[in-house]
């Protein structure tokens, strides 16, 4: 799994290359706290003890069979976050900001969603520590997840004042947050 989430990062860093420059952000400082929860929850996902699983709180050990289940789930997860990037195309950004051309965007994983890109990573995060089966990979999920509701309350009100409150409201109580179905 560790292998996975390293060509998964390495792909959406290299496609950073591919985006508009931001004409506004939020202050940076605004931005730190949910960068700190992703970082935490990632070293906590994959384990601070590299060599000793044991001192994590290992809760069960995944069948081989559950274990390649999961790494599907995983998979589904990192093809939600490139879908969602692709649709985006140029408006993608690492960073709360708007760009030029900045519009609301409801259509494809947008339209099951607000925040597809947070969905797709938790639902990997989640998959892996269920994998893992330890109670400092649960942490880490939850954590992780933590940090991708900040930045996305973050991105929402940052975009409200943008686009426009009653646009982004009306999309709002059309399309839920992070979890489909879930208003």
């Amino acid at each position: 799994m560790p292998v996975m989430w390293a060509v998964w990062w390495l792909s959406w860093l290299a496609a950073a290359a591919w985006r508009d420059r931001a004409t506004s952000k939020p202050p940076r400082r605004q931005q730190i706290v949910y960068r700190l929860f992703a970082m935490a929850g990632f070293v906590l996902l994959f384990g601070p003890y590299a060599r000793d699983v044991h001192a994590e709180g290992v809760l069960w050990r995944t069948p081989a069979l559950v274990a390649w289940g999961l790494v599907a789930i995983a998979c589904a997860g990192f093809a939600f976050t490139w879908w969602a990037r692709l649709h985006l195309g140029r408006l993608w950004s690492t960073d709360v900001g708007r760009k030029a051309e900045h519009r609301i965007v409801d259509t494809g994983p947008y339209a099951i969603v607000r925040h597809p890109i947070y969905t797709g990573i938790t639902l990997a995060s989640i998959a892996t520590a269920a994998l893992r089966g330890t109670a400092g990979a649960w942490l880490g999920a939850a954590v992780m997840t933590a940090g991708w509701y900040l930045k996305a309350r973050l991105e929402e009100r940052f975009l409200r004042d943008e686009l426009g409150a009653e646009a982004y409201s009306a999309y709002a109580r059309r399309v839920p947050m992070l979890v489909p179905f879930l208003r």
